[in-house]
């Protein structure tokens, strides 16, 4: 691949999908590219002059990009001279991924799954549009709180980082997985004001937990075994108070060999499609305007709709 920088990005493109289908897991392929800290303020595409010859500008992200593309992690980059470095790509294992985890139902999610090994916390495309949406609905002023899908309660802590007044916040986390739940209970168990339920969030109304200021759910409710739309308006209805307000996350990535890669994937794809994801925002956008909720979307990775009602009476 000499000189593989001077052809255009789709040719680069074109390239390495070709010597993808030869490379295994684990294994790192490596080119040479200009150095991008050479020049600051410039556009991909833009001609830049080095010493001996005139190249192709491109930044770090276009190279990170392209590694998640083609199944790659992006390494530390080496240099060459004062003029190259050498863009290496490690190949991502996508078997490791817990989507095609095979473990039971029950605990494709649990204490001891690949799932489990995953801290949205420390992603920074999640992380800071999930705060970012706590502090538009005032996250200090919802006293009581419930998660759907909380599974070890990553969310809550976010909450407890967040808020002065945390102990008295009243917070109520759900999920049907029983290991999960426990992991979520040791985490908080000196937190008197967390409560946590193993139990289905189809039969969410058995529990009779009354209503909430604010209602929280991050990649769950699109789960295969619970239907959006009838769900959606059962748990506004139900379980959220009508001056109250609501953050929902919509996965819009897949977690692959320690990676969060960029875009959602479905059965009978073999590229990312995101129909799916967004009819369901759409939908959920919709009916909590007409609930009289403002509502915005935000969020890369995750997607993220907040809603705060605007309700006078």
């Amino acid at each position: 691949m000499d000189k593989l920088y001077k052809k255009p990005t789709l040719e680069i493109i074109e390239t390495l999908q070709k010597k993808t289908k030869n490379v295994h897991y684990k294994e790192i392929i490596e080119f040479k590219a200009p150095n991008p800290d050479l020049t600051t303020s410039t556009y991909n595409g833009n001609m830049v002059q080095l010493q001996n010859e005139t190249v192709i500008y491109r930044g770090y992200k276009t190279w990170m990009d392209l590694a998640h593309l083609l199944q790659y992690r992006m390494l530390t980059p080496e240099i060459v001279n004062d003029e190259f470095v050498l863009i290496r790509y490690e190949k991502l294992n996508e078997d490791s991924s817990f989507h095609k985890n095979i473990t039971e139902k029950e605990e494709k999610y649990g204490e001891n799954s690949i799932f489990s090994q995953i801290h949205k916390n420390e992603e920074a495309a999640f992380i800071y549009y999930y705060t970012q949406a706590l502090k538009n609905v005032q996250i200090e002023k919802r006293v009581r709180i419930l998660n759907l899908g909380v599974n070890s309660g990553d969310e809550f802590e976010a909450i407890q980082k967040l808020c002065e007044n945390f102990d008295a916040l009243e917070l109520v986390g759900v999920d049907y997985c029983e290991s999960a739940i426990n992991a979520a209970k040791e985490k908080f168990k000196r937190s008197e004001n967390v409560t946590f339920y193993q139990h289905d969030i189809n039969e969410l109304n058995s529990l009779e937990l009354g209503k909430f200021d604010l209602i929280i759910s991050i990649g769950t409710l699109q789960s295969s075994n619970l239907e959006f739309n009838k769900l959606i308006m059962s748990v506004v209805q139900n379980q959220l108070k009508k001056d109250g307000a609501m953050v929902l996350g919509f996965p819009n990535c897949r977690w692959i060999d320690g990676e969060m890669v960029y875009g959602a994937r479905v059965k009978n794809y073999p590229f990312s499609e995101m129909g799916l994801l967004y009819k369901d925002v759409i939908f959920a956008k919709k009916y909590l305007q007409q609930k009289k909720f403002r509502v915005t979307i935000t969020g890369k990775d995750y997607i993220f709709l907040t809603a705060t009602s605007i309700r006078k009476d």
